[in-house]
């Protein structure tokens, strides 16, 4: 009998197959004692899994490149923490086997970020699998993750670790859906990033039979098991129309009537721009910069390696557009060299430009860089600063990027609500701004974006988040500076053209969406798009405003 179930639609797309299961985790080593003259040999075992087991996770990220890439380096790195190999050693010391001390190590430490109110979720999630993977080595076993099938299949698990999300075939697995997550998790990014329709944060998911027939739709967050042929063939149809739609756009964004959004890429370095190139982006809207300093979380890279990546992106748009965040360290992306590590609430602690002008050194060597890669060079360089509160901070960061010498616009992030009500004054500063919806939804209604427990309040279609949107591209437009959009939200189709109603004049997302959005926009005019946003902002919850778009936009 054909039942519906519903999570969080992660990645656009739909899905028809039977349910393998994520194999089962690694049990628990015995707590077997060892005699004191084996505890060298024991600590050399354990150092040289750790060393294995980083090295595996740093390949796997140069295989996936893009924002895997830097996901995986994160996690090499959190396997090789100083203060977790010495927690690891000193339990050895006294007795514990190295499987027995690791495991005993990470549930330390694990169970100090639960205590701190799992700030940390997605990292938790990462730091289970790093364990998970060193335990397995040392007991000599495989390590449990994708099922071994011939047959394409879609993926059930409780939640997935990057590197088990990073490498999958889209031969095989068809789409995936786990119990845990959220729309801004790693494996929920990865998966746009692959192009595999997914749903995440689905009640009870892992207790789908294996074998059983279930059809997922990544737009609609909705999972029909043991779906009816009519039902399939609807589903079927509706993605033959959408391929068939995505196929026949083309060119620059555009609402029907001519009114023009464009359209940009987020990326995480050289390797994710082939893929926006080819969906046709007009621009980088967002180049997470990160991923050039995870590769050594304890030295700053050099004036050198920046150049060498900042220029590779900046040759692929020539007269485009191309929009760089500066360095945003701090809450789950630490750096030992920058980042302090006894924050008791890091996400709201010292973060983002907050970092940076505590470290004006590594601001300035960035901006350098940035200055010496686009020179030359005929792209429209953009330089924003993440996690901005105020006008004081907008200033400051103007200050740095004038005094570097910066041939390019300034502007700031908007993650923070202040910075969303008082856009007007941050923009007596800076000459645009970007709205980063995954945090600024964090931060309106105090939900961690990596806890699944709380992924209802990371819904974007929440007309609180709307609000702010309103506000902040409101503010924009009294200035006659622009808005742009570069959180996740833009990369829902329908949402987008929300986004155009509330006054946003730029779309980012990752290069997968951008044909949907396209094919979207064009349907409609700028003027059904506003309604369509009054709509929304109108009712009370995300479903409501969902639902009162749609029938907006299809003429309901």
């Amino acid at each position: 009998m054909e039942t519906t179930l519903r999570g969080v639609g992660v990645s656009h797309g739909v899905a028809i197959g039977e349910v393998r299961h994520m194999g089962t985790a690694v049990l628990e080593p015995p707590a077997k004692q060892i005699r004191p003259e084996d505890a060298a040999r024991e600590q050399g075992r354990a150092r040289q899994a750790v060393e294995a087991v980083a090295a595996d996770l740093t390949a796997r990220g140069h295989l996936a490149g893009g924002d895997a890439q830097a996901v995986l380096e994160a996690q090499a790195l959190m396997a090789q923490d100083p203060e977790l190999i010495a927690d690891v050693e000193r339990r050895i010391a006294v007795g514990s086997t190295a499987e027995r001390a690791v495991y005993d190590a990470f549930a330390s430490y694990r169970a100090l970020l639960a205590g701190a109110g799992e700030y940390l979720a997605g990292r938790v999630a990462d730091l289970d699998d790093v364990r998970n993977r060193i335990v397995a080595r040392l007991l000599g076993v495989p390590m449990p993750g994708v099922p071994d099938s011939d047959e394409p299949y879609v993926l059930v698990a409780r939640d997935l670790a990057p590197a088990d999300t990073a490498l999958l075939d889209p031969a095989l697995v068809l789409g995936f859906v786990t119990e845990e997550g959220g729309p801004t998790s790693h494996s929920a990014i990865l998966a746009r990033a692959l192009g595999v329709p997914a749903v995440v944060a689905l009640p009870r998911a892992t207790d789908l039979a294996e074998g059983t027939v279930v059809a997922v739709d990544g737009s609609s967050g909705e999972v029909f098991v043991e779906p009816s042929a009519a039902k399939r063939t609807a589903l079927t149809e509706a993605a033959a129309a959408r391929k068939a739609a995505l196929a026949a756009s083309s060119g620059p964004g555009a609402t029907s009537d001519g009114h023009k959004v464009p359209l940009l890429a987020n990326i995480g370095g050289p390797a994710d721009v082939p893929a926006a190139v080819e969906a046709g982006a007009e621009g980088v809207g967002l180049f997470r910069t990160e991923f050039l300093f995870l590769d050594d979380s304890a030295n700053a890279p050099s004036v050198e390696k920046q150049v060498g990546a900042y220029r590779q992106v900046l040759e692929a748009f020539p007269e485009g557009r191309v929009v760089v965040r500066v360095l945003d360290a701090g809450a789950d992306k630490p750096l030992d060299f920058l980042t302090p590590g006894d924050e008791p609430n890091p996400a709201l602690g010292v973060r983002g430009l907050r970092t940076l002008l505590d470290h004006p050194e590594v601001l300035r060597t960035q901006l350098r860089a940035l200055t010496l890669a686009a020179e030359g060079l005929p792209v429209h360089l953009e330089v924003m600063a993440p996690m901005v509160a105020d006008r004081q901070d907008a200033k400051a960061f103007a200050d740095a990027c004038r005094e570097a010498g910066l041939p390019a616009k300034f502007g700031v992030m908007v993650e923070i609500p202040a910075a969303a009500l008082r856009a007007r004054s941050v923009l007596q500063e800076v000459e645009f701004i970007s709205l980063g919806t995954n945090d600024l939804a964090q931060y309106t209604f105090a939900a961690d974006r990596q806890a699944g427990a709380v992924s209802r309040y990371q819904d974007p279609w929440q007309p609180a988040l709307l609000d702010l949107v309103a506000s902040a591209a409101d503010g924009a437009r009294a200035e006659g500076k622009s808005c742009g959009v570069c959180g996740e939200a833009a990369a829902d189709p329908l949402l987008a053209c929300v986004l155009v109603g509330l006054g946003v004049t730029s779309l980012s997302m990752g290069a997968a969406s951008i044909p949907y959005v396209r094919a979207t926009l064009a349907k409609h005019t700028l003027a059904q798009c506003e309604r369509a946003a009054s709509a929304a902002r109108a009712t009370d919850s995300a479903e409501g405003a969902r639902r009162a778009a749609q029938g907006v936009l299809s003429g309901e």
